[in-house]
Order: structure tokens, then sequence, then C-alpha cells
């Protein structure tokens, strides 16, 4: 397993080193989860599935997340039943990974971890890929009810603006908050308008993790959130992005290293909130954090 690094719930993250070892593991299943699998067809871990964030874990029709006769199916495909041990893993700083991660938390799945650093550490260091897919025999997986106290909808949010105890962190990049670019250089998933959801505090991704893809310690990261007013005495803190992917690594920081009580997902995230006709938005920084 990965040092605790005074993680809130250390057993959710294991290193490479731990991954390499246990390969083999009969009662683990890898997941590598892209935002496509043009990745994993180059090369993965011995016995990892690869998982398309695209086509897979997403509704093709009503864009909206698997419902749980979906996800049902889509996990008994895979071959993976309610007590598989779940090792996920994945390209963007495991940014579709933590995606993954939540969407099988909201649908009760027990054992879930990340490995730290995902594919970027894995492949810095070396260790050993295959291009081989792995099959296993289809199983019947009727996964529970979902946990909706971890998922945030567009009403949901419009609910609680401003209210009192209340966290709201947008963990996109700073030009993606003020307003300056709507999305990422080459990113298709976009909104008619830029700017953030009022009250927002912007507390990038990238801010939780060190250079090679892993978290930063737990220390570091109490100080990174209390500095912008997001701490654990808040009722209830609610991540967004703009596609749901980098907001669920943050809630996965809040939720499961940090142990924050009380957090939720927005996944409908920017690409949601700014084409919805008559939603309030901010589109200048802050003045306590302009210079």
């Amino acid at each position: 397993m990965s040092a605790t690094n005074g993680y809130s719930n250390p057993d959710v993250l294991v290193s490479t080193e731990w991954a390499l070892d246990h390969m083999r593991d009969k009662s683990a299943r890898f997941v590598e989860v892209d935002v496509d699998t043009k990745q994993y067809d180059e090369g993965h871990i011995e016995g990892a599935i690869g998982w398309n964030w695209q086509t897979q874990l997403q509704d093709q029709v009503r864009r909206d997340i698997l419902t749980r006769e979906q996800l049902s199916q889509f996990l008994g495909d895979s071959g993976v039943s309610s007590d598989t041990t779940l090792i996920l893993y994945g390209d963007h700083n495991n940014w579709f990974a933590a995606y993954a991660f939540w969407l099988l938390k909201y649908y009760g799945h027990k054992d879930v971890r990340l490995i730290n650093g995902g594919r970027k550490k894995w492949l810095a260091e070396g260790k050993p890929v295959t291009k081989d897919v792995p099959r296993f025999s289809k199983v019947t997986y009727n996964v529970a009810k979902p946990t909706l106290e971890l998922r945030a909808t567009r009403d949901y949010v419009a609910s609680v603006l401003h209210k009192a105890n209340q966290g709201l962190v947008d963990v996109r990049s700073v030009d993606e908050y003020t307003g300056k670019v709507i999305a990422p250089a080459g990113m298709s998933e976009t909104a008619q308008r830029g700017g953030h959801i009022p009250g927002a505090k912007n507390i990038p991704w990238s801010q939780a993790v060190n250079e090679d893809g892993t978290f930063k310690s737990a220390d570091e990261l109490n100080a990174l959130y209390d500095a912008k007013g997001i701490s654990r005495s808040l009722k209830e803190v609610v991540t967004y992005c703009r596609i749901g992917e980098r907001s669920s690594h943050s809630w996965f920081v809040l939720k499961y290293l940090l142990g924050y009580p009380n957090v939720k997902n927005y996944d409908g995230s920017w690409t949601e909130w700014g084409n919805l006709i008559g939603a309030p938005i901010e589109k200048q920084m802050p003045l306590h954090l302009t210079s």
C-alpha cells in the first residue's frame, strides 16, 4: 500500500510498487480508465482491462451517468462482482480513474482503490506494460441503489448558493475560472459562457498533486483548502469542473484523503451550468485574490 501520509482513509491508495507485486492477485481487478482507450492499446499493466470514459462510463443518449441497470450490465460483462477489489489508474493524472471511483462509490461498490500517480508514474518508473488484453468470464452483478448524497445536481447547486456553512470548489484552471477561456485548448466539450458559479472558491485540482502525479500529504492538502476557507467544519462541500472528471479527483481528495464528512461531486459541472439559460455566473476574480 502507499505510505499513509496522514490520510483519513489511506487504504484507498496503493503505490506503484504494491501494484507491481499484486498484478496477479485473483481477488483484485486492475482497470485502466482513460478518456479513450488509445493509451491502453499502446501498453498497460498486465492483467488490466481498459474502460473508455467517453463510450462506456456515460449514457450515450441522455448525457448522464450510467443508470443502475447499465452499470450492473457493464460491470458484469467486465467480470466484476460485488466482492471484487477494483484497482483503478489512468491517464491525465488519474482524472478519469477518479471519475470511475466516484461512480462506483455512488453505486455502492465496496472496495475501490487508486494507484497513486496513475499511468504517468508507472511509465516514468519504467515499470512493465503489455498489449495483451485479458478476458474474464461474465458474471451477474446487481449494483446497489445510488448513494445520492455523493452527487450534486444543477438544481441542488442553485438551491445552496450563498448559504452559510456551504463550500463550493471550482477545481479548474484560473483562466477557466475567470472566464478568460471556456475550456482548455483542444477540449471539445464546452459551454456558451465562461466564468464560474457565484461564490465558488478556485482551488485547481493540480495544486493537490506532486510533480510525479502522486497526492500531496494530508498536512499540505489541509493547508491548501483551509487557506481558501474550505475546511472540514463546513456543513458540506461541492466540487465541480468542466465535465466532472477533475472535480472527481478533488472530491476524492476531500472525502477520502482528508475525511471531510459531506462532499458532493457536481458532475454536470461547467458544460451544464455555462449553458443554462438564466443561471447566475461570475467572471471576475474575487477581490481578495487579485493583485
